[in-house]
């Protein structure tokens, strides 16, 4: 690799800053673009894909199109990048998180210009007057200093990938299927044959490959899908959870996932997918920095990465203690509970804890049943613990509230959401 995590930490750390007179411009008009965000961002879209379609055929996720997820995480990034700006406040969780969304996804440097052109129409169409030139000069270095920053990280990843920017698409083979519940399927992917790699690329532990399947109407649409097993012998463990349309009072709520339902649909061994090269920041590197312990904590299919994790410390660092903290529904919905019970077999000092909302009382295991939901206070949390945090929405923010609530410092605590806005959290 030729690029070490200390140089990518430093082209996120120290963006240009705003010229004064366009940091009191940002300050004074914040308030006026944060009211009208809902109004601006489905016109954004509506235009910017009405020119480019095949960037919501191939490259933005449909499913959160249609509830708006996708628009309001682009929206609050821009936002609150301009806070952290106007502010003096370090933007590099937030830019980390995007710019490894964005090389899994193959952006490129061209590709913000387009978001650029679009958006500023829109910002337009919708405040009219009130968007002055000096205004729109002064969001408009917003954008170009966030867009900045993120080209040049992502080129930085690239090059650490050591492939061209955008190059990050290869194919991978099926080569083992376990349907591990109704609903989650573990894939097992090995180097196509005859393709250029006679192995998948190795990784760090925490991170994700997108793959991309080509849908019935010829889209090419791409998910992210955490890798479960332990670096370094060419193959890659995903826990694919299908995703089925949910209805609220008589309404379209959630759309089944596109991907993850093709994938159960048809992904067999022998099945060729398209997968990019893993990125993710969700990672062991601070970890592996020091001897310190280590807590997993996770919510349902936010195991899969910390699987990942355990079994890379297994293989690495037997002796480090680690806590592997996880709340399911119900043990039946608890997925790769038998392989986190022998990685953790493997660790010397591992504590093992696990929480059901119902069926506790049956429960074998992993390690210590609880019933309920996660409660730190029925564990002994070190104070200098690194904490990876991976699960749905309202769980993450309660476990890392109770976290810090626990003494660990806020730059020790790393979290990961499935979902567009997971860097809000």
């Amino acid at each position: 690799m030729t690029t070490s995590l200390a140089s990518l930490e430093s082209i996120l750390a120290h963006p240009r800053q705003l010229s004064e007179e366009h940091a009191a411009v940002v300050r004074e008009t914040l308030p006026v673009i944060g009211a009208h965000i809902d109004e601006i961002t489905p016109v954004f879209y509506r235009t910017m894909f009405g020119k480019h379609p095949e960037l919501l055929r191939d490259t933005f996720n449909r499913g959160n199109q249609k509830l708006g997820a996708q628009q309001r995480a682009l929206a609050a990034s821009i936002a609150t990048f301009a806070t952290l700006l106007v502010d003096g406040r370090s933007p590099v969780d937030m830019l980390s998180r995007i710019g490894h969304k964005h090389a899994s996804l193959g952006i490129t440097p061209e590709q913000y210009q387009v978001v650029h052109d679009n958006l500023f129409a829109a910002i337009v169409e919708v405040l009219g007057e009130a968007i002055t030139p000096e205004v729109a000069a002064a969001w408009d270095e917003v954008y170009w200093i966030m867009a900045a920053v993120l080209i040049d990280f992502e080129k930085a990843l690239y090059a650490q990938a050591e492939v061209e920017p955008g190059d990050v698409f290869r194919t991978a083979t099926v080569i083992a299927r376990e349907d591990v519940t109704d609903s989650v399927t573990v894939l097992t992917l090995g180097a196509a044959e005859g393709s250029e790699m006679t192995a998948l690329p190795t990784f760090r532990p925490g991170q994700y490959t997108s793959v991309g399947v080509v849908l019935p109407d010829g889209a090419r649409q791409l998910r992210q899908y955490s890798l479960s097993n332990a670096p370094g012998d060419g193959t890659w463990r995903i826990g694919v959870r299908r995703v089925d349309a949910t209805t609220t009072a008589g309404e379209t709520g959630c759309p089944a996932g596109e991907v993850s339902s093709w994938l159960h649909s048809h992904a067999r061994v022998g099945t060729d997918l398209q997968v990019t090269l893993p990125f993710g920041d969700l990672v062991l590197d601070a970890a592996d920095a020091d001897a310190a312990p280590v807590a997993l904590i996770s919510a349902g299919i936010g195991i899969t990465p910390m699987l990942g994790m355990i079994a890379h410390l297994a293989a690495t660092d037997p002796a480090r203690t680690v806590l592997v903290l996880h709340a399911d529904r119900a043990p039946a919905d608890h997925v790769l509970a038998t392989e986190v019970s022998g990685e953790t077999a493997l660790l010397s000092d591992a504590q093992v804890h696990t929480w059901y909302e119902t069926g506790a009382d049956t429960a074998q295991g992993p390690g210590t049943v609880h019933s309920g939901y996660l409660d730190l206070g029925a564990v002994d949390l070190p104070a200098d613990a690194h904490v990876y945090l991976c699960g749905p929405t309202a769980f993450l923010r309660a476990a890392r509230e109770a976290v810090l609530a626990a003494g660990i410092d806020a730059d020790r605590v790393h979290a990961e959401l499935f979902a567009p806005n997971d860097w809000l959290v």
